[in-house]
């Protein structure tokens, strides 16, 4: 079994192929050291887990441990090839650290304690402040890479049991706008498009994607087709030198939080110029008139000056867009994470509807996902969304949900807006809600604001659990820790970012007293004595199939439908797209083929929201807008971000993604080839201010905020002028200094708190900084493939 350095060949060797062809197969493997084929015992069935992507794999195992990974030559999504992650990330399961009893807080200290112990505490607290203050004195926080199972059963306790209107998951750091942006448009969550259409699209659009490092796998697809007869031309829009913005046929680098601005003057130009497909237009969409008026306003002169761009750029950018036969655009966090968020991913919209490029082979959008199961968290309404995409302000919807439940109406709040994350750290500030239960997710190094955070999490009234493998960040805040078990060790589905569902098998047990999420979770519901509206315990199923049953059953009839699958035929095909019946037993691979879209007024998710305040939309006013629900192309001016650059502060700070590692690193950290690749924070610095600022490569530079500092070995290059970048995985678990000493190094110290008005998600690109020198001393070297030669080898001979 052939293994590739998967750090220095981040993107593997090229199988070139051609528009309309399949996707050669290329299987890619990683066996622990002294461990040969031979030697593996079985292979367990399961999907990678550190990324969006999908990427089907199998799991080695021999010894009951895990010893491996090999993608799988039949997965839809990989086609067997495997990124840096998927293949050396695995060893985390093995880590030295990890959580194997239950913790809890005595005298201020964590000390060891018996699950009865623990779960009675848990149980006691919530008791006391249910029957003090109600269920909005308890809130959940969980992640975006749990089971769509287990998201199902916290949705369904939290919801349905014990009536809290404070659930959110991570997903609200990271596509929150992405499920908003679809929700503006189209009526409804869910991908249009599909990973195989790169197969066939002559213009592949990325705004604010860097798809090299954030979902390596796909940019390998992208890559083969750029190596390929009749390769698509590439239009990258980020301010970083990625090694998508190296391959792209046009980068454009816009100053930070001017999305909209340079999406409305490239509107203006398809517009001006009548690329667009009138005929589609007016059989499917609604609001071209207003759309046009606005953007009027924007030619490409006055959206260059506002983006720091030539208006020329613009204006081939808008040609290259608007001159495509089959154009694919996709769109993650340099728009998600910035200013505008959601009115900047809607606009994405706009280009493609106005272009009629939906619903067909190469065509269509891909507003994508930061986790590999941020999907099923929105999906399951483990998250702001109420459980299988139904709308929170429709009745009949909720009616439809409770009755599903067998419990009470009243049961499952929907008197207001469900609350999001940073609204709930807001009521445990102010004391109003008092328990908070964290699952799978580390908020004390990748929220905004950290000093805040740390002091909202460790107040004495906040009574805080924690659910996770390692003792993070967060887990040291905790009044209780509850060992989880992870990937691998337990069994579950999952759905990536272009709705490709996969079964992950148990491979291994978990270590010592760890349980399964979904587990806990049941726990505590029998502990809570939690019942439906007959009495009968609630939840009802009891095991990862069972709630895999009642799931589909939720899901049924809805634009996620999960009906048509089973255990059993994710076993025997690598990879499902919902929705997923009777009718489409195989799965569906593009929606709206048909022009027809879940907008209906009586069926959509979401009536939508003013995408400038975030003011919702009445249920009589969609109606009047949309009666026949069809697609919306909505509008909205530009106005300049909340903080912006001045003379004490000159420069963007804007965080965001490394290749060699996920989130906070509580898993990739621990992986011996991971962490050597990029052990320590950076700090990126274009030319032009590292020579302003007597900075040269390697050196040590101090980058400060309102809110904090943050100390790093600078890179120099590959970022516009005025910009500054830090990756925010690094916290402080692995380093002898807690947070707040001299030589911070998590990003997040730097962010402020806002959020965008629509989504809710917190902005982590429009911070205006400072940067000194600190001193000379040289950074220890890393392999960055941004930087490095080992870009230049994948792209030699394809950059267009």
């Amino acid at each position: 079994m052939p293994q590739r350095d998967g750090i220095r060949e981040p993107w593997g060797a090229r199988t070139p192929y051609g528009p309309g062809q399949s996707w050669p197969v290329r299987v890619d493997s990683h066996l622990a050291e002294g461990v040969g084929p031979e030697d593996v015992e079985r292979w367990a069935r399961s999907a990678a887990v550190l990324h969006s992507n999908g990427d089907g794999l199998d799991i080695a195992v021999a010894g009951g441990r895990i010893v491996g990974v090999r993608g799988r030559a039949d997965d839809r999504v990989n086609r067997g090839r495997l990124d840096p992650k998927d293949l050396f990330g695995w060893q985390a399961n093995s880590a030295s650290d990890r959580l194997t009893k239950p913790l809890v807080r005595r005298g201020g200290e964590l000390v060891e304690a018996s699950w009865d112990e623990a779960m009675d505490l848990v149980v006691r607290r919530s008791t006391e402040l249910l029957d003090e203050g109600g269920p909005g004195a308890l809130g959940f926080y969980t992640s975006g890479q749990l089971f769509a199972e287990e998201y199902y059963t916290l949705g369904a306790l939290a919801r349905g049991g014990i009536g809290t209107n404070h659930l959110d998951g991570n997903t609200r750091l990271c596509t929150a706008t992405a499920a908003a942006a679809l929700k503006e448009s189209f009526g409804c969550d869910g991908q249009p498009a599909s990973y195989t259409d790169i197969d066939h699209a002559d213009v592949i659009a990325l705004f604010g994607h860097n798809m090299a490092e954030t979902q390596a796998v796909l940019w390998e697809r992208v890559l083969d087709r750029l190596a390929g007869p009749e390769p698509p031309r590439l239009l990258c829009v980020d301010p970083r030198e990625t090694p998508v913005a190296r391959a792209a046929t046009l980068h454009l680098a816009p100053l930070p939080g001017t999305n909209v601005a340079l999406m409305n003057g490239l509107l203006h130009e398809i517009i001006e110029h009548g690329w667009v497909d009138r005929g589609y237009i007016e059989r499917n969409t609604v609001g071209y008139n207003d759309l046009a008026a606005a953007v009027a306003d924007y030619p490409p002169e006055r959206a260059a000056e506002i983006c720091g761009l030539d208006a020329a750029q613009i204006r081939e950018a808008a040609h290259l867009l608007g001159g495509a036969e089959r154009l694919l655009c996709t769109v993650l966090q340099g728009f998600y994470q910035s200013h505008q968020a959601a009115a900047a991913a809607v606009q994405v919209n706009n280009v493609v509807l106005l272009r009629g490029m939906l619903g067909k082979p190469g065509a269509g959008v891909l507003q994508m996902n930061g986790q590999p199961t941020a999907e099923n968290t929105r999906e399951c309404g483990a998250d702001g969304d109420l459980t299988g995409f139904r709308n929170w302000a429709n009745d009949e919807h909720v009616a439809e949900l409770a009755k599903l439940w067998n419990v009470d109406v009243t049961r499952i709040p929907h008197y207001g807006p469900p609350t999001h994350l940073m609204q709930m750290l807001r009521y445990a500030e102010n004391g109003s809600l008092r328990f908070l239960c964290v699952s799978a997710t580390n908020p004390a190094v990748s929220l905004p604001n950290l000093h805040s955070i740390r002091s909202i999490l460790s107040q004495d009234r906040l009574f805080l659990v924690v659910q996770d493998a390692f003792r993070t960040e967060t887990a040291e805040l905790a009044d209780v820790v509850l060992p989880a078990a992870i990937w691998g060790e337990k069994t579950g589905t999952f759905t990536n970012a272009d709705r490709t569902v996969h079964l992950s098998e148990k491979a291994v047990d978990p270590p010592g007293q760890a349980r399964a999420d979904l587990d806990i979770f049941l726990d505590y519901a029998r502990r809570m004595d939690l019942r439906d509206a007959d009495g009968a315990p609630f939840p009802p199923w009891s095991d990862a199939e069972s709630a895999f049953e009642a799931w589909k059953r939720a899901s049924a009839g809805r634009p996620c439908d999960y009906s048509g699958l089973s255990y059993h035929k994710l076993r025997k095909v690598s990879g499902i797209q919902w929705p997923c019946t009777d009718d489409h037993p195989n799965g569906t691979e593009r929606l709206y083929t048909d022009g027809k879209f879940f907008a209906d007024p009586d069926y959509c998710e979401s009536y939508g929201r003013d995408l400038i305040t975030g003011a919702p939309t009445e249920p009589v006013e969609y109606r009047a807008m949309n009666p026949d629900g069809k697609a919306m192309l909505k509008a909205a001016g530009y106005f300049p971000p909340h903080e912006t650059p001045d003379e004490d502060r000159p420069f963007f700070l804007i965080n965001g993604r490394t290749i060699h590692h996920f989130h906070t690193r509580t898993k990739t950290g621990r992986a011996p080839q991971l962490d050597a690749a990029a052990p320590e924070v950076w700090l990126e610095v274009s030319e032009s201010d590292a020579a302003a600022a007597g900075l040269a490569a390697g050196d040590v530079a101090e980058v400060s905020t309102p809110q904090g500092l943050v100390r790093a070995h600078v890179r120099v290059g590959g970022i516009r002028a005025g910009v500054l970048f830090l990756p925010f995985h690094y916290g402080y678990w692995d380093v002898d200094h807690a947070a707040g000493k001299d030589g911070d190094r998590a990003a997040n110290e730097l962010t402020f708190t806002d959020w965008d008005p629509v989504s809710k998600q917190p902005l982590f690109k429009v911070a205006a900084a400072a940067l000194r020198k600190v001193s000379d001393e040289q950074a220890a070297p890393t392999i960055t493939p941004a930087h490095t030669s080992v870009h230049e080898e994948h792209v030699a001979g394809v950059t267009r």
